[in-house]
């Protein structure tokens, strides 16, 4: 989703490599980079305009540090180097605190909070995502159909809050603002703490909508008003949340469908035009798929960093800890068989789609590499082929012989070249395992990541220090499912590749024989 704005600073990273000072001139031809990215992610003009200058008002003329302590080590940093941490603090600045604190009722024990925006933005979806993450938080939260317009909407809130187990309120006799207000009487009744209104959209912004509103905000007595925006529709999110705030005051803002095709430009715009903190990004359909808004994530991951500490959030929600723990140990002593590898798989399928998961890695100092994919259904394949297996088999790997694998191919519907495949794979996991040894580490009980116990250690980092240690992308990661693999696994899988490398080894041998043929001829004259 943040292939522009990445792509924009990468390229002003570039073009300052080599430099031994920040000047005028080159962070001019720097920032030249990054304005063309801001304005094509579709940040609001103003807003990039302001970006830059700040920019530059600190990079030009400031002292650059170049050699920087770090835990008892010394790391040389560039003026690049500090050129990005520059661009990373303006960043965090530009888009807030994280902030999803909600404001409590001083006259009565239910909290209100109204769901406001535009049709098809995904209120109704957020509202059930929100009553879960309350549920989660220990609160009591009721919904409330108040979309009665469109009959779908409360039959889709209906279905939502029982799949979240949150109990939905809805009376077709009452008005919205009427209704909204027999809401909050009943919570109090029922002892819940939270009430949750799911207010109407529209197309566009009128002011029959504008009205009812109000209305609701004024006979609910509304404590916290969340606008939900669609991250996609750029810079029309930044008019829509100014307009909306200019009508209702709003105490903050809710991006969805960050996941998509979006580029960033309504979530660094957003709190600058408004300033109104961002609460929460929705980054997929499914019911935890809503995320607190964590700036210095973003920032990092727009800056080619990662998010290191997002993803060990996202880890801590799907894994139980001690019986990972207990799990890593045995894995780490080299028990590591294919019942605990179709664990690792599972897990990593609940962590939601993989192409996120791997764009929180630090690893990646210049964004993916252009056109990597990762592909989630590998490891619905990876899953089929180890249930194909019996439980001896799963247990001891050893034992799948060329028949095994021929009927277990043939009881997944793959072929025999996937079981090697896999097995291949396993094994060079398995050799993993045993060699990240002493510090796993929460992130080192994935599959094929060799070095990620490394991950605590740069979640800490500073944004300079981190870029100055960023290596090149792992040659071991193709050992994790569904990951292009590193030089040498191609290798060994592609045929081509292997006949390539034949023909060079004879090449290379029929050389060696040329030259003790030439050296037997001098010898003889």
């Amino acid at each position: 989703m943040l292939e522009t704005l990445t792509q924009g600073f990468r390229n002003a990273r570039a073009r300052l490599k080599g430099f031994r000072q920040l000047t005028e001139g080159n962070v001019e031809e720097a920032l030249e980079q990054v304005r063309e990215s801001l304005l094509e992610a579709d940040v609001e003009y103003h807003v990039a305009l302001s970006f830059l200058e700040q920019v530059k008002k600190k990079a030009v003329g400031e002292l650059v540090q170049t050699k920087v302590e770090h835990k008892g080590r010394e790391i040389q940093a560039t003026p690049a180097d500090h050129f990005v941490k520059i661009c990373h603090d303006q960043l965090v600045s530009l888009m807030g605190s994280e902030d999803t604190s909600l404001q409590r009722s001083r006259t009565r024990p239910v909290t209100t909070v109204m769901m406001v925006g535009l049709q098809g933005s995904g209120k109704t979806t957020t509202a059930a995502k929100l009553a879960r993450n309350y549920v989660k938080d220990g609160r009591k939260p009721m919904l409330v159909a108040a979309d009665v317009y469109r009959p779908a909407a409360i039959e889709q809130l209906m279905v939502l809050g029982e799949r979240v187990g949150v109990p939905v309120f809805y009376d077709g006799a009452l008005k919205p603002p009427q209704m909204c207000k027999a809401a909050v009487v009943k919570a109090m009744r029922e002892k819940r703490d939270v009430v949750i209104f799911d207010t109407a959209g529209r197309l566009a912004i009128d002011d029959a909508l504008m009205q009812e509103l109000e209305e609701i905000d004024k006979e609910a007595a509304a404590d916290n008003i969340f606008l939900v925006v669609d991250a996609m529709i750029g810079q029309d999110a930044v008019k829509t949340a100014g307009e909306f705030n200019r009508r209702l005051k709003l105490d903050g803002v809710i991006l969805t469908k960050l996941d998509g095709d979006a580029r960033g430009g309504a979530a660094l715009s957003v709190r600058a035009v408004t300033g109104k903190p961002i609460k929460y990004v929705g980054m997929g359909e499914g019911m935890d798929r809503l995320e607190p808004f964590r700036p210095e994530g973003l920032a990092s991951r727009i800056l080619g960093f990662g998010d290191v500490v997002g993803l060990m959030k996202d880890f801590e929600e799907v894994v139980d800890t001690q019986k990972a723990e207990e799990e890593a140990v045995k894995m780490l002593k080299g028990h590591f068989n294919l019942v605990q590898f179709l664990d690792q798989v599972k897990m990593l399928r609940k962590l939601g789609p993989l192409q996120e998961v791997v764009a929180k890695l630090p690893f990646f100092p210049d964004g993916m590499p252009d056109g990597m994919t990762v592909d989630d259904k590998a490891l619905v394949r990876i899953e089929s082929l180890i249930q194909s297996m019996t439980p001896k088999e799963r247990a001891d790997p050893s034992l799948l012989g060329p028949s095994r694998v021929k009927r277990i191919a043939r009881g997944a519907g793959r072929t025999e070249r996937e079981v090697e495949d896999l097995l291949m794979r396993f094994k060079g996991m398995k050799q993993m395992m045993t060699a990240i040894g002493k510090q796993p580490g929460l992130l080192g009980r994935i599959p094929g990541f060799k070095q990620m116990a490394q991950a605590q250690a740069v979640k800490d980092m500073k944004p300079q220090d981190m870029y100055s240690m960023m290596q090149p992308p792992m040659p071991g990661m193709g050992g994790m499912p569904g990951m292009p693999g590193g030089e040498m696994e191609r290798r060994k899988t592609q045929p081509r590749f292997a006949e390539m490398d034949k023909r060079r080894k004879k090449a290379k041998e029929a050389r060696k024989q040329r030259k003790k043929m030439m050296k037997k001829k001098k010898g003889k004259r």
